[in-house]
């Protein structure tokens, strides 16, 4: 009989959230521990809110050399930790945990990931509106103020979580039903509105209405929502000729970016197309 060496794990990496039944992320980062030959598995953990404090306590004690934060968590989070980074701060969440020696830290790799497929594109002075106020919307207004835009407009179907958000980055805030009357030069959908679920059909924008009330089309439409693939919202955009932007730019490279500080290496791009090809299959 042939030697079997089993495979056996030095180093634990999770995803912790509420739910968390619906996370791709195992299936990218364990690729890559497992591409690279890393001795790693990464696994998804649903944590109730009233467990979080427990749970960072675990992380002290079990080798949990990482964890990938999503929500409703990354906020509450930040008070069981040792340090944060300057700009998981700025952001004011933590999608992130990596150790330094003995010391816990919270980042945010969501401003990375939402500007890498941004990285070409020059926005200054330039206007911007994002439709949502989720988790991940304090990660893209950071990253489109490095982007030096003159105008960020925000609006969200009740025309009251965005509030506040707006008021503490210095953006303007814009009633729902206004949002097709402002020109803008990018659209960011931040909202639930196609993502898989009973939301799949909808759209956060109407790219025609907006045409017809500005004489203008915005010149890009970007989706952080990664599943489905394309959704319609990014279908409605290329029908028009408009340069689209899926929210699987950005969900993979804020993975990348999780990877690098716990492995200094970058996923294969062969993880990637593995992504690609599982929300692909997804979609058919």
């Amino acid at each position: 009989m042939d030697h079997f060496t089993p495979f056996l794990p030095n180093e634990l990496y999770t995803v912790v959230g509420y739910p968390i039944a619906h996370s791709l992320s195992p299936l990218v980062h364990n690729s890559g521990f497992q591409l690279l030959k890393l001795k790693a598995i990464y696994l998804k953990l649903s944590i109730e809110p009233s467990n979080l404090a427990l749970f960072v306590q675990s992380c002290r004690l079990l080798p949990i050399r990482g964890c990938s934060v999503t929500m409703p968590h990354k906020q509450e989070i930040m008070k069981y930790l040792d340090k944060i980074t300057p700009i998981a701060r700025k952001i004011g969440a933590v999608n992130t945990l990596f150790w330094d020696a003995c010391v816990l830290w919270g980042d945010n790799t969501d401003c990375a990931g939402f500007l890498a497929p941004l990285a070409a594109v020059d926005l200054t002075n330039k206007k911007a509106l994002i439709l949502g106020a989720g988790g991940a919307c304090r990660a893209l207004i950071c990253g489109l103020q490095e982007k030096q835009l003159a105008e960020i407009y925000l609006c969200t179907p009740s025309n009251k979580r965005h509030l506040e958000l707006a008021r503490e980055f210095g953006c303007k805030d814009i009633n729902w039903d206004e949002r097709h009357n402002v020109a803008v030069d990018l659209v960011v959908n931040a909202t639930p509105l196609g993502m898989f679920g009973p939301n799949l059909d909808a759209s956060a924008y109407d790219f025609k209405k907006a045409q017809d009330l500005t004489h203008a089309l915005p010149k890009i439409a970007y989706d952080i929502v990664y599943n489905p693939y394309t959704t319609r919202f990014l279908k409605e955009a290329q029908d028009l000729g408009i340069q689209t932007i899926s929210g699987f730019e950005m969900f993979f490279a804020q993975a990348n970016a999780q990877f690098v500080l716990w492995t200094s290496q970058n996923l294969p791009k062969e993880s990637k197309e593995i992504l690609r090809k599982v929300l692909l299959n997804q979609a058919n």
